[in-house]
């Protein structure tokens, strides 16, 4: 295969335009609404109230396992949960995967577990919430394994001086693409001003997510090449699989840039996605929306979060030509160090959209520019899979530590707004090492 090939490429993008729509709608606007929502009116109905006599700031308690706490901290907790089993999976099955030569086997295996644990939730049930939490424990391992076959193939179809084009075109079409599930799913969901027929409409929205992550995903895998480098496989997949991430991990190790590059990564990304996932939950706790608009308002912040994603993908992949990728990171982790400064301060509705907008900007242009940067960075080899699970891992267990942390601020607080401008230390740690990271490659 040569790389630079169109359809190819072409294939690869799509991708991004089917699994986003469980970013944006399960992780970001939906299904955070619903489940706030559903678990609000049973928590009311439990006190024998309607769910608008609930004082603003009071705490919705559920019941999970016969535990007692928050709906936030249990959604948080999680998410966290999903997160540590993906970061010790995709080491383990990317040395596989490199070794047999079956990335696109795994990605198509991972897709298919995220869309339809996606449409499952049809069936929440907050009596039954347990069920609930592990279709959304499901859905998340299914998105977040997926990617880490689907990154690897960059550095295989693109040339080095693609990747930062190519990485902010996949951005831009997952952005744009969720965002027309998302208007589809808006449509249906507003057609009625009837509380327990939105909430029923939203359910269709999480089985339109299923359907239309597998549907688009065809066209990846009808042009995606699968065992590019012609691996013959042996018997014995596990502890073959195990030697081979073995022995990429004493290669990463010699390494100085990337390495260094991957512990900034770790942290600035850390609070990137941590923001990106509570902050439809901040939004719908904390801002001051007028009678009956808070779900309107935040799906009107979000639209504007991913318009302004797609454009910041584009124009930071230009930025990052003309004066690089370490520089162009470190303006957009300074301008996510002052959001979350703003964010404690923040409770009107238009000081929130104006935030959510400077959000959108850096939001695409970061997770574009991380991307292309680690691919860029990667050394010749044929184990591309396996250096994209440091890569994912790495992100994976800030995230848990990140989701964690802002639970915990939560719990010990009492109030999410510190949670969410404690994250600004991961930023501030990430911008320090990204200081630390050299512009050429050395070993030890």
């Amino acid at each position: 295969m040569e790389k630079g090939d169109k359809r190819i490429i072409r294939g690869w993008v799509f991708y991004d335009w089917a699994n986003s729509v469980y970013n944006l709608v399960i992780s970001s606007a939906i299904f955070p609404i619903f489940y706030d929502n559903i678990t609000k009116k049973k928590y009311a109905d439990s006190l024998c109230l309607e769910t608008k006599h609930l004082l603003k700031d009071e705490i919705i308690e559920v019941s999970f396992f016969g535990i007692k706490l928050s709906s936030s901290v249990l959604f948080t907790f999680t998410l966290s949960a999903s997160f540590l089993v993906v970061s010790f999976l995709s080491p383990l099955l990317s040395g596989i995967a490199d070794y047999t030569g079956s990335k696109k086997k795994f990605l198509r295996f991972f897709c298919y577990l995220g869309a339809f644990s996606c449409m499952s939730l049809y069936f929440f049930n907050p009596a039954r919430i347990e069920l609930g939490m592990f279709s959304v424990f499901l859905a998340s391992i299914g998105y977040w394994n997926s990617l880490v076959f689907y990154n690897a193939f960059l550095p295989e179809i693109a040339d080095v001086n693609d990747h930062d084009r190519i990485s902010a075109r996949g951005f831009t079409m997952g952005y744009l693409g969720s965002m027309i599930l998302l208007v589809i799913c808006l449509a249906l969901i507003m057609s009625t001003d009837v509380g327990s027929e939105k909430l029923n409409y939203m359910r269709y929205a999480f089985v339109f997510v299923g359907i239309w992550w597998i549907g688009f995903s065809q066209l990846t895998y009808r042009v995606l090449p699968n065992n590019v480098y012609g691996k013959k496989p042996e018997p014995g997949y596990l502890w073959r699989g195990f030697r081979e991430l073995k022995l990429v991990f004493g290669e990463f190790k010699s390494t100085v840039r990337l390495k260094r590059y991957l512990i900034a990564f770790f942290f600035f990304n850390t609070g990137v996605q941590t923001v990106m996932l509570m902050a439809t939950i901040f939004a719908n706790k904390e801002i001051e929306w007028p009678e009956g608009s808070g779900s309107t308002g935040l799906i009107i912040a979000i639209l504007l979060i991913q318009i302004l994603g797609a454009l910041g993908a584009f124009i930071m992949s230009k930025v990052s030509q003309r004066i690089g990728n370490l520089k162009t990171l470190m303006i957009s982790v300074g301008i996510w160090i002052v959001i979350c400064a703003c964010a404690f301060f923040i409770r009107k509705p238009t000081a929130f959209y104006i935030l959510a907008a400077s959000v959108g900007l850096v939001m695409g242009g970061v997770q574009a520019i991380a991307r292309s940067t680690y691919s860029k960075f990667l050394p010749e080899t044929t184990d591309h899979a396996s250096y994209f699970s440091f890569y994912d891992a790495s992100e994976k267990i800030g995230i848990v530590i990140g989701t964690l942390f802002f639970g915990l601020m939560e719990f010990w607080t009492g109030s999410i707004r510190y949670s969410i401008v404690a994250v600004a230390a991961f930023f501030i740690i990430g911008f320090v090492a990204l200081l630390f990271v050299p512009k050429e490659e050395t070993e030890l």
